[in-house]
Parts: structure tokens; sequence; C-alpha cells
């Protein structure tokens, strides 16, 4: 059975593991990038577009566990730290500052 992760820093560096690919964090890029675009659209005009928020994050980042990574995703374990974490990968790839992080966890 695998351990049980009790502290968030642990878990960060576990998630980037998860996320070894790039093409697995380019597919949760775009996924986070529409789920923010998409709750722009939902604040503004409600509807459909609150079904469109967690359609887009989870649905890029699943096919990438799934088809490239080959992992299960942390959220079904871990569902708030891998929500933290993919807003702060996806942030920290934005600005520039995310190879640091893929190195401390070993990911290259």
């Amino acid at each position: 059975m695998a351990r049980t992760i009790t502290r968030y820093a642990d878990f960060w560096l576990h998630y980037l593991r998860e996320h070894a690919l790039p093409q697995t964090r380019a597919l949760h890029y775009a996924g986070t990038a529409l789920t923010l675009l998409f709750l722009g659209f939902a604040i503004v005009h409600g509807g459909w577009w609150w079904l469109a928020v967690p359609l887009a994050g989870y649905g890029f980042a699943w096919i990438g566990h799934f088809a490239v990574e080959h992992n299960r995703p942390a959220t079904f374990t871990y569902p708030l730290w891998s929500l933290v974490s993919d807003f702060r990968m996806f942030f920290l790839w934005a600005s520039g500052r995310l190879a640091p992080h893929l190195a401390r966890a070993g990911v290259r």
C-alpha cells in the first residue's frame, strides 16, 4: 500500500513527479487556461458556462494522465491539494518560475 501524504510540501513534489512529461503539463495548462476563461464567461453570462468550467480543467488533465503519462490523477486521492497544485503549476509556468520546482522534484 502506498504511503499517505500528510504535508502539502511533500504532496507538491509528488504532484510534479506525476506531471513529469511536458505533454501532460501542456494539457494541464490548456485545461487551466480554458477553466479560467470559462469561469469568466460563467460569471458574466451564467448558464451552461458553469458546466464548462470543471469539464475543461478535468477533461484536459485526465487525458494527459490516462493517455500520455499513464498514471492515476492525484485528484482521486487528494482533491483539494490537486486543485491548488494545478493552479500553482500553471502560474509558475506562466511566469517562467516552474523549472526550479521541477528540478527539486527530480523532473527533467
